[in-house]
């Protein structure tokens, strides 16, 4: 009979507090990264991601809080007896060594032997797409080469998490974009758990099994990308994702049916969505936008003056300034296919819209 082990854990970040003087960095955050899970650490400036990282890494010990590897608690470890590798975003190379000095580094702290540690670095490097670079000098590589060797340093000790700060902050555009088709692929090639810190969702959502949207030292979040970017859970992250559709609302409800009142009409609102509102209650709402189109035929419509227009690949972001009585200039800005025949600038603009997949609701702005 095979025995049943208990499935591992991985890490565990429990109710994890860090203050410095009158600053507290972190505040109650807590979350797991499963076994061959890439979870990225999402937020603006000073939401305390580094922070956490550092905590992670033991760089940094927390006020309160445990931070656990398979239920043990690493409190006590040191940093370089974690089995964790981290990468920065200035790669911190080594300009005195060639590529295979660099990547063997750590290998030769840990005392391997040299066929074992020479066919390891072949191996990673082969992995990261740098097959025969052993002998080649830091400063003769571009950019994107140096992002891989930083990457497959961090890699060759086969750390049981890895951990990336901001790894693609330096790069151009295009290799930037290249990278994020690569790099999730490659981390899931080899199954390595890894924590993702950025500032950038277009990364975080690209790279990500789990997402953890941060907030003043708070978790304000957390699930797989499309949760995220699909039912964003309070202003601020629907901000923070680029949604600026918002706009004060009231719910009212006539004849049985639940309406969303605002200053740009009223739309029938399903009551899941309502939740616990009650008729009268102040909201706000969130108008998507990539779930309007031209169409003529929608049953709830916007209209507006097209006042911007920009091309963006498969897709145009246009802005309508929409004016009523009571409101002198809302601008809302909406996602539509590239291939869509737009009026003039300056011209009026009817967008079609379903409230049911294109309305959110949130609690009122303060």
């Amino acid at each position: 009979m095979i025995p049943k082990y208990p499935p591992r854990l991985g890490l565990q970040i429990v109710n994890i507090h860090k203050a410095f003087g009158p600053i507290h960095a972190l505040n109650g955050v807590s979350f797991d990264v499963h076994p061959g899970e890439v979870t990225a650490v999402l937020g603006p400036s000073g939401c305390g991601k580094s922070t956490l990282l550092a905590i992670i890494a033991g760089l940094e010990n927390p006020d309160q809080g445990d931070v656990l590897w398979d239920k043990t608690d690493l409190k006590d470890i040191p940093p370089h007896q974690r089995g964790f590798g981290l990468m920065f975003q200035d790669y911190a190379l080594f300009p005195h060594m060639n590529v295979f000095d660099n990547l063997a580094f750590g290998l030769k702290m840990a005392h391997w032997d040299a066929d074992r540690l020479k066919k390891r670095v072949e191996e990673v490097l082969d992995l990261v797409g740098l097959p025969g670079f052993s002998q080649r000098d830091i400063s003769t590589l571009s950019g994107g080469e140096q992002q891989r060797v930083a990457l497959a340093r961090s890699l060759v000790p086969q750390p049981r998490l890895l951990m990336l700060d901001e790894p693609l902050g330096a790069l151009d555009r295009t290799l930037r974009e290249r990278l994020l088709l690569e790099l999730p692929t490659l981390l899931r090639q080899m199954n390595q758990t890894a924590i993702y810190v950025t500032h950038d969702q277009e990364e975080a959502f690209a790279l990500a099994d789990q997402v953890v949207v941060l907030n003043a030292g708070q978790a304000a979040q957390i699930g797989t990308p499309q949760e995220i970017y699909r039912q964003p859970a309070s202003v601020f992250i629907a901000r923070f994702l680029g949604l600026d559709n918002l706009f004060p609302g009231e719910i009212r409800v006539h004849g049985g049916k639940t309406f969303i009142e605002t200053l740009l009409g009223a739309w029938p609102i399903d009551a899941p969505k309502v939740g616990k509102m009650n008729s009268g209650d102040k909201v706000t709402v969130l108008l998507r936008p990539d779930a309007v189109d031209l169409s003529p035929d929608g049953l709830y419509r916007i209209q507006g003056r097209l006042v911007e227009c920009s091309f963006r690949g498969n897709l145009l972001r246009v802005i309508m300034k929409v004016t009523s009585k009571d409101v002198e200039s809302q601008y809302l800005a909406f996602d539509l296919s590239s291939q869509t025949q737009l009026p003039k600038l300056g011209d009026n603009i009817q967008l079609s819209f379903d409230p049911q997949s294109a309305v959110q609701l949130f609690d009122p702005i303060p």
